[in-house]
């Protein structure tokens, strides 16, 4: 690889930017595809698809072959209240490779004793997200009910085109939650985008339960371009 693709490349990872570095296995040649050049690429197909599954692989065009090398950010799942659920959430994200905090500043929540080796931060969300911004290959669940701490985290998810955003409630309080939204300036197809209640209808019950339909969904919306389409959840939330 010349210096200047790595160097390209690099960039991209230091400013959590998916890129795609495509090399021609006929001729050697490397071409480097920013996220915002896909569309215009020749593969362009071909590369959404790896990039959705955030994979490198060998593909095929009008005979010859491509060796796609894919970089995507990590997935970063920032969680909003150190609840029974987030205590459920946490270790199976682990295990999806997934980094997980959580943020609550409520220091009888948010205590190490029941949160062990987990990234705790015991501040209010503002604060937090100052130092640590979200992007595209972030995603927000927000699990406390309160909108003092909820509504801020929120916002900025909206804001930041989080790839999956989920808050915990029932249909009266996503309804409250949407008029609080609506006066921050949101519109309703952005509101749209929070899935309320949160995760896929499994049934669940108890807060591992809760947990496992929250990480399908937003597994789902990760993998899945047709997994989270935007629904009348506001008109149906009362």
């Amino acid at each position: 690889m010349k210096i200047a693709l790595l160097s390209a490349l690099n960039a991209e990872r230091a400013k959590r930017s998916a890129a795609v570095l495509v090399t021609d296995l006929d001729s050697g040649e490397q071409r480097l595809v920013k996220a915002g050049q896909l569309r215009k690429d020749p593969l362009a197909d071909a590369l959404h698809e790896q990039l959705r599954l955030g994979k490198s692989g060998t593909v095929e065009e009008q005979g010859r072959q491509y060796f796609i090398t894919v970089q995507s950010p990590p997935v970063r799942i920032l969680v909003i209240g150190a609840v029974h659920i987030s205590q459920a959430l946490a270790p199976m994200a682990k295990l999806l490779d997934f980094d997980v905090a959580i943020v609550d500043p409520r220091t009888a929540f948010a205590s190490p004793e029941r949160f062990a080796k987990v990234a705790l931060h015991a501040v209010w969300p503002d604060a937090y997200l100052e130092q640590n911004p979200l992007d595209r290959y972030s995603a927000l669940v927000a699990l406390t009910h309160d909108p003092k701490i909820d509504d801020v985290a929120l916002s900025a998810a909206l804001k930041a085109k989080c790839f999956y955003i989920g808050a915990l409630g029932s249909k009266r309080t996503h309804a409250k939650r949407v008029e609080r939204l609506k006066a921050a300036g949101f519109s309703e197809a952005e509101i749209a985008r929070i899935a309320a209640p949160i995760g896929l209808d499994i049934g669940a019950s108890s807060p591992a339960e809760i947990a496992l339909a929250t990480l399908a969904q937003l597994t789902a919306a990760l993998r899945k371009t047709d997994a989270m389409p935007a629904k009348a959840k506001v008109a149906a939330a009362r």
